[in-house]
């Protein structure tokens, strides 16, 4: 199976996506549409990921859109896709629906509490990283996976193959230390009111690994090669 990412900051990668698609052989490859302007063919996408950013789906750029041609191309196919972030807006705006502000601006670890059964095999509540102020609403059709108090719109599956998350369970240790170091800034003003040193502290819960291999082996059942 090849797995198309698209990559939007360089501190956002994929994490245990990459370590998952590794595990079950599938060929990888990072795309950076921000820095270059390339995005992969509908054609060659057997999955698509889509990561997480700073930018906005409502942002006027040519390769934003060229994205949401792409996802909805993939829409068409049922081919499997995750968004993470940034990712499930873009997946949610392609499907005709707003992004807005959300009420407060989550930055952050804090738990995330499982609204489906759909999926088997997640727990009822579970640790994730927050990055985000934006929010988008469930479409019609999906099935609401996880919420937060504070937003409840954190995650849905669509037609068995698509999964988008508001969070993020796919960072690392690594990966976590690359995206505070970096951006942050953009903690101040978050709702959880955690500092820097509060978040590069808190471990990667461990089953989170379990937790992201279980939702894409969710949506790529039947569709492995």
């Amino acid at each position: 199976m090849r797995i198309n990412v698209l990559q939007h900051t360089p501190n956002e990668g994929p994490g245990m996506i990459a370590d998952w698609a590794q595990a079950h052989g599938h060929a990888l490859y990072t795309y950076h549409p921000y820095q270059f302007g390339h995005l992969p063919t509908a054609a060659e996408t057997d999955m698509l990921v889509i990561l997480g950013g700073p930018m906005s789906p409502n942002d006027d750029l040519p390769w934003i859109k060229q994205e949401r041609q792409l996802i909805a191309a993939l829409l068409a196919t049922d081919t499997p896709m995750f968004g993470a972030c940034y990712g499930a807006q873009q997946i949610v705006k392609t499907l005709g629906y707003p992004i807005t502000k959300a009420p407060v601006k989550e930055v952050g670890w804090a738990p995330v509490y499982r609204e489906s059964t759909i999926i088997p095999g997640i727990p009822a509540q579970l640790m994730a990283l927050h990055w985000h102020e934006e929010m988008f609403v469930i479409p019609v059709g999906a099935t609401r996976l996880f919420s937060t108090p504070q937003v409840a719109n954190q995650g849905f599956v669509l037609n068995h193959h698509v999964i988008g998350l508001q969070f993020h369970f796919e960072p690392k240790a690594d990966n976590v230390r690359e995206m505070v170091v970096n951006d942050y800034p953009y903690i101040a003003g978050s709702v959880l009111k955690q500092t820097a040193a509060d978040i590069l502290a808190t471990p990667v819960p461990p089953e989170n690994r379990q937790v992201i291999a279980t939702l894409l082996d969710y949506i790529t059942a039947g569709s492995e090669s």
